[in-house]
């Protein structure tokens, strides 16, 4: 997650805008909550961190063509489908824990 967030600060950067840098600019920004509505078990937590990734999967793909279209940005729409390619393989893994 680390990697992920450096890369997504260093596109923003690169296409001349700063990354938001503050708690208070992630929490305006984002559509994740740190809400708990599992069970506090690993179960549980492995399911809340299954949805947060596939909320992020709907959301990057429904921005994918935007940023070609819209923005002629094709190196940031490629960008975001590498992220939604990351978040899919690491929601995959985490399938693969609930259903054994």
């Amino acid at each position: 997650m680390d990697e992920i967030i450096d890369s997504v600060a260093e596109r923003i950067r690169t296409i001349g805008h700063y990354a938001p840098a503050t708690l208070k600019s992630y929490l305006s920004l984002t559509h994740l909550t740190e809400a708990n509505r599992e069970d506090n078990t690993s179960q549980g937590f492995i399911k809340e961190l299954l949805t947060d990734h596939e909320s992020i999967i709907i959301i990057l793909r429904e921005h994918i063509k935007s940023f070609a279209n819209d923005f002629h940005d094709l190196g940031t729409s490629d960008f975001i489908t590498g992220l939604m390619e990351t978040h899919e393989q690491m929601a995959w893994f985490l399938r693969s824990h609930l259903n054994k």
